[in-house]
């Protein structure tokens, strides 16, 4: 029997990828869990197992080749019936015969095929031409038309929702026809969704930005510009953007969108942090960590997060409610080869610096070399930002929607202070903390940045707490 291995659901954002190696040839023999790709999306690079035990016999992956979740790797003859096939292929040709009127039999009792299925753009064609219809039918008893429902859009929506109760294909195809797969009513069976469930939806009327029908569609205040053409004025070179800066470009965007940035400055005094950092960096390292001022800034943001309720929350404008998480998830932004990635450690405030100086070194390490797995990269409450190995004495970092607040860290430099009388050499860390200020006022902001920078100076701070 021939079956086929698909690109699985990789992460309910993540619709396509590229084929960056294929790891087997036709006529290999492969066991379940085998791995037959390294499948590259705009997040992470992933590797693809098999389903299946059995033989490939058609291999539709190629090195280079974008592929979408859904889309076959290969085609497989299972071990068992392989073995079928070869027995019955040595036998004589009159047992054939029989097998061949039964099968004959079977093809005149199989019920009709049924239609195949409908195309969004046919889906579509088919909506517009039934409102069509209905707008030129002479209405005898005209009512007066009940006003739509608000569409929930994408931001308002909960961002920890689970996959959506329906195949990837249902969803691509609720995608293509501009419907939320999670407003469409479920009628198969378990309470999963059916391509019927979601031209039922759209066909009562109930797509998203559907206009009025005795007005024009709103200006979009959010739209872009048209370009001009810089071609006029000298020569260009035009690069197309990779997957990694596409999800940045947009989740930026609607950070930017979104959320009324403020940005809180002060300076810590890490002189003696440094010293501790260069005492109890060996002990660190036999862990297998690297103990940087990252990891001991993570720990400190946990306990600060606890302390102050707000920044570890994010806000729901549409029910009017403010979602205080119980959870400590912070992300570390890493410069990689391909851009901006936020790795996530979790549950930051029960581990060890040592524990943390690990965990960070491993997830920067993989982000590099492409490694990181699309849910390692999901529920973060707060971010750190350090720029301090690049240089710049200040940035104002954005915050990742949906979150509050965002830490950000530039270069250390040793600078004069005026402590008991007298100047001193001091080694002074700019600090910036981008926050939302729907959430948190200014006040509150400095109160949780001064209560870093003093953990940071005096660490037992912290415990006294």
């Amino acid at each position: 029997m021939i079956e086929e291995v698909q690109i699985p659901e990789i992460s309910e954002n993540v619709e396509s990828g590229t084929d960056i190696q294929v790891l087997v040839e036709i006529g290999d023999m492969i066991d379940i869990d085998d791995v037959l790709v390294e499948f590259e999306t705009e997040k992470a690079l992933v590797e693809i197992p098999s389903t299946v035990k059995g033989k490939i016999t058609e291999l539709l992956a190629k090195k280079g080749d974008e592929m979408r979740v859904g889309d076959v790797i290969a085609r497989v003859d299972t071990e068992g019936q392989a073995e079928d096939k070869d027995t019955a292929e040595s036998e004589p040709a009159a047992d054939d015969a029989p097998k061949k009127e039964e099968q004959e039999d079977k093809e005149q009792i199989t019920p009709e095929e049924p239609p195949p299925a409908e195309s969004p753009e046919e889906v579509k064609a088919e909506v517009d031409e039934e409102e069509k219809d209905a707008a030129q039918a002479p209405q005898k008893h005209a009512v007066a038309p009940e006003p739509a429902a608000p569409q929930k859009k994408a931001e308002d929506r909960p961002a920890d929702r689970g996959p959506a109760p329906a195949t990837p294909s249902v969803r691509r195809f609720a995608r293509e026809l501009g419907v939320d797969i999670y407003d469409v009513k479920p009628s198969a069976p378990g309470g999963r969704i059916s391509e019927d469930d979601v031209k039922a939806h759209i066909k009562k009327g109930e797509r998203p930005g559907k206009v009025a029908p005795s007005g024009t569609a709103p200006m979009d205040m959010t739209a872009e510009p048209e370009l001009p053409d810089f071609s006029r004025w000298g020569e260009v070179e035009t690069v197309e953007l990779d997957g990694v800066r596409r999800i940045t470009a947009a989740n930026m965007s609607t950070a930017w969108r979104t959320v009324p940035h403020v940005t809180q400055f002060d300076q810590a005094d890490i002189t003696g942090l440094q010293e501790f950092i260069t005492k109890n960096a060996e002990k660190v390292a036999q862990n297998g960590g690297k103990l940087t001022v990252t990891a001991i800034l993570v720990k400190v943001c946990a306990a600060a997060l606890k302390k102050f309720g707000r920044f570890n929350a994010s806000i729901d404008p549409t029910n009017q409610q403010l979602i205080l998480k119980k959870y400590v998830h912070i992300g570390i932004a890493a410069d990689t080869p391909r851009g901006l990635l936020v790795p996530v450690v979790r549950n930051a405030d029960q581990k060890s610096i040592s524990r943390l100086a690990a965990e960070i070194t491993d997830l920067a390490d993989r982000a590099r070399k492409k490694k990181l797995k699309p849910d390692e990269m999901e529920g973060g409450t707060f971010t750190v930002s350090n720029q301090g190995g690049i240089g710049g004495v200040a940035f104002t970092p954005i915050v990742f929607w949906p979150q509050a607040a965002i830490l950000g860290v530039s270069r250390a430099a040793v600078m004069p202070r005026f402590i008991d009388g007298e100047f001193k050499p001091r080694n002074l860390m700019p600090l910036s903390l981008s926050f939302d200020h729907r959430i948190i006022d200014g006040a509150d902001a400095a109160r949780f940045l001064r209560w870093v920078c003093e953990s940071l100076e005096h660490p037992f701070t912290m415990v006294l707490e």
